[in-house]
């Protein structure tokens, strides 16, 4: 018997070549579609998990607390790990980490003749309580034996001792501003793993970090990240309502609150408003899933309508099996037979696409992955096979079993005002589906066109950064103000300068383009109120205005020809317009207790993303940091590019110069957006295409139950036009209910996606016009091509074949 189901089966889909083709095409592309989104989902679900303390550790953010909003960060005090461990029952562990994205560039390691680049991560006793880093050699303890001990990954030990083991006990130094000294290697961790969100090269032992910051030890001070392992049982919204108001404890004057948040749940919910999280690139996760499954949903509904509608080509099969004793049950396990072996066999080649697919998929969505056929693979493809048969097979296999053979084998086969509703529902939504995601790809593809092209109130064009490293040779005078540190950063931005196709060159410290955080302590009125509102602080070199074209709305720029200029401040109109000073130009304010006179208002600029609102900014004289802005001439990037590597590799010889464009980095603040709105073009025209497919099938069989009708129109006078006009009609009254759905579903998504950002387009109305005309005009090619071909047919023959 069931050799015999296989036969069946080969014949049908021998005797429907087209049907046959269609839903190949359509079920692999939908499974194609839904396997790579899995792979990618599945990545990002990964990241951050495997801890075997998984379930109980923490991060400890703070909720930053102004008259404007409550921003939350992982910036805590110093000591906060400390206390929560010595005061909170329900802590068992507590670490406080200074990652190594915290510094805006890696430190250089030498060993012997050996230089290359390295980012550290400061860590306290107990993070390996809490993070059971594996070691592949040393000890763990050995970290915290004194405050020159450091391990390094695996990785890094391979490049510079040619193994683990080679490497304990070894003298490096490692250069990072005020941590420059020697340290000796104390352990080896293994690598870490590639779906860790946060990446360093080596460990430090934290007491160093807290020795050199001054002011740390202060609970008005915020930098390092704290994170808590809770004990057993402990409740976490128990804890949470217990620890918010710890630092009000400690700082009677801060309205600051404390927040935890599971270190597992950090990489995918990391957006917060008002203190509480709301999403974060759970969001896309979410969306590509939805996407994957309408996908798929569209493919089914091809298979189900394509079934549905060649009934009348099997008729008198079901009446024949009917007649000599086959059970309905029987027909339902053929019927689902063939819709099982469909999909698996589309499986099949979707696994094949994928195979050939997935390296420029890596490319557009930045990841590795790899199509690892694991049993965890296997299992999740064969469940996602099994089910999409299922469903895409049941109402066929329902709808064929149902004939009355009687009836059938009289050749009476009416098809009921309920499935001919059904088959126009189904193919509603499909279009419905695809206008959807083509109303998306429109708006998401204008909001980063315009983020692109907004005036930021800088020119980002053809502006270089990099940094350069200067050696302290063991002069304690070397960070002071006019140092050796300052002196040889001056020097370097002097002979860039020089070059021909430089146009200007400054210093700066942190970066232009990313969250610089908030800091209070400015006091520009009587009382204390004003000292707790939140400041965004950006420190500059001389010519750092100029370089970027930053405008000053009064007063002016910083300049080297005048004295004292350390003791003057410059602020954005968002500062000075939170501060309700008039004239504020010569007038005097206090930050950190230190008097600055304000000499300039520069206009508003976009220091950060256009995620975030324009925030009051001081812009600070700082002349030491080694990050060097150098803007270029246009067209001359590629020669002057080779001079400053030249100069570099003067400053700092036998390290890679690694430099990135200004724009670049803008760029970067919408990777995932960018990704979304490349990713949605390939999936609309997918869903578009499975949707077309259908439609052909469709609009083919349509015209080929129809033939009798259309010879007896023309014999009668009807012109082909109207033929066309005839059989077009039905498919144009479903793509416009379908733009009736879909309209007002794609104002409201367009509208929640764009309500992330601060300044962002209007959702105009040619968009939605523009997205159903596509969908109309696509449907009408693909049923106009059958259509056409029906009116073009001899009638005589028409009625011949009937």
């Amino acid at each position: 018997m069931l050799r015999h189901n296989f036969l069946l089966i080969y014949r049908n889909f021998k005797r429907f070549k087209s049907t046959f083709f269609i839903n190949l095409v359509g079920l692999s592309s939908g499974l194609a579609c839904a396997l790579m989104i899995y792979l990618w989902v599945n990545d990002e679900w990964q990241v951050n998990k495997g801890n075997a303390n998984d379930t109980r550790l923490y991060q400890v953010l703070q909720n930053f607390v102004d008259s404007r909003e409550i921003a939350t960060g992982p910036g805590t005090q110093g000591i906060l790990a400390k206390a929560l461990a010595d005061e909170m029952p329900e802590v068992e562990y507590a670490a406080s980490v200074v990652p190594a994205e915290w510094f805006t560039e890696k430190g250089i390691m030498s060993y012997e003749a050996n230089t290359l680049k390295a980012g550290g991560q400061f860590v306290s006793n107990d993070y390996f309580k809490l993070f059971p880093l594996p070691y592949v050699a040393g000890e763990k303890k050995d970290l915290f034996a004194d405050k020159t001990s450091i391990a390094i990954s695996e990785d890094l030990a391979m490049q510079l001792f040619q193994s683990p083991e080679n490497a304990l006990g070894k003298i490096v130094t490692w250069e990072r501003d005020q941590f420059t000294q020697s340290f000796h290697i104390s352990g080896v961790f293994k690598n870490l793993p590639a779906n860790a969100s946060s990446k360093f090269d080596m460990l430090l032992n934290y007491t160093l970090f807290f020795d050199t910051r001054t002011g740390l030890d202060l609970w008005t001070n915020s930098d390092p990240s704290t994170f808590v392992l809770l004990r057993d049982g402990v409740d976490p919204t128990a804890f949470q309502q217990k620890i918010a108001g710890f630092i009000q404890r400690k700082d009677k004057a801060t309205k600051n609150t404390l927040v935890i948040q599971r270190y597992a749940d950090r990489y995918l919910y990391g957006r917060f408003e008002n203190g509480v999280p709301v999403g974060g690139r759970i969001e896309y996760v979410r969306l590509f899933s939805v996407i994957a499954i309408v996908i798929l949903a569209i493919a089914c509904i091809n298979f189900m309508n394509l079934s549905t509608a060649k009934a009348s080509r099997r008729v008198k099969e079901i009446g024949i099996k009917k007649a000599v004793g086959a059970a309905r049950r029987t027909l339902v396990l053929q019927y689902l037979g063939e819709s099982m072996f469909m999909t698996f066999l589309s499986l099949a080649v979707a696994i094949l696409v994928v195979d050939i697919l997935l390296p420029q998929f890596n490319i557009v969505t930045g990841k590795h992955l790899s199509l690892n056929l694991d049993t965890n693979l296997i299992l999740t493809m064969a469940g996602i096979t099994f089910v999409t048969g299922l469903l895409s097979g049941s109402y066929p296999a329902l709808y064929l079993s149902g004939f009355k053979p009687a009836t059938v084998l009289k050749g009476r086969l009416n098809s009921s005002v309920g499935e001919v509703w059904a088959r126009k529902g189904l193919v509603v939504f499909q279009f419905a589906m695809s206008i959807i995601l083509i109303v998306s790809v429109v708006v998401v593809y204008k909001q980063i066109d315009y983020v692109q092209s907004k005036n930021l109130g800088y020119d980002r064009e053809h502006v270089v950064h990099f940094e350069i490293m200067v050696k302290n040779p063991g002069d304690p005078a070397f960070f002071d103000e006019g140092g050796r540190m300052e002196r040889t950063v001056e020097t370097f931005l002097t002979r860039v300068r020089k070059l021909p196709n430089v146009t200007s060159a400054a210093n700066f410290y942190h970066d232009v383009v990313g969250a610089h955080g908030g800091m209070g302590g400015v006091d520009w009125e009587p009382g204390d109120e004003d000292s707790k509102k939140s400041f965004s602080n950006l420190e500059i070199g001389f010519d750092f205005i100029e370089t970027l074209g930053i405008q000053i709305a009064e007063g002016r720029s910083y300049s080297r020809s005048l004295t004292g200029e350390r003791k003057k401040i410059i602020l954005n109109e968002a500062a000075i317009k939170m501060m309700g000073l008039k004239e504020p130009v010569g007038k005097t304010i206090k930050v950190w207790g230190e008097e600055r006179e304000i000499i300039g208002v520069a206009k508003n600029f976009h220091f950060e993303s256009l995620f975030e609102e324009m925030k009051p900014c001081l812009l600070q004289l700082e002349t030491r940091p080694g990050n060097i802005m150098v803007k270029i001439k246009p067209g001359k990037e590629a020669e002057t590019l080779s001079q400053l590597q030249a100069l570099y590799q003067d400053q700092n010889p036998g390290l890679a110069f690694d430099y990135k464009f200004l724009d670049d980095d803008y760029q970067a603040l919408y990777a995932s957006e960018q990704r979304v709105s490349q990713l949605s073009r390939y999936f609309a025209a997918l869903a578009i295409l499975i949707s077309c497919l259908g439609l052909f099938g469709l609009a083919a069989f349509t015209a080929e139950r129809r033939q009798k009708e259309i010879g007896i129109r023309k014999i009668l006078g009807s012109s082909e036009f109207g033929i066309v006009y005839l059989l077009s009609g039905d498919f144009t009254r479903i793509v416009l209910a379908a733009i009736v759905m879909a309209v007002p579903v794609s104002y409201f998504m367009t509208r929640n996606w764009l309500s992330d950002f601060a300044y962002k387009i209007d959702l105009e109305w040619y968009y939605f016009a523009g997205a159903s005309v596509a969908a109309l005009f696509i449907a009408w090619l693909t049923v106009g091509s059958q259509a056409i071909r029906a009116a073009k047919v001899n009638p005589t023959q028409c009625l011949k074949e009937q």
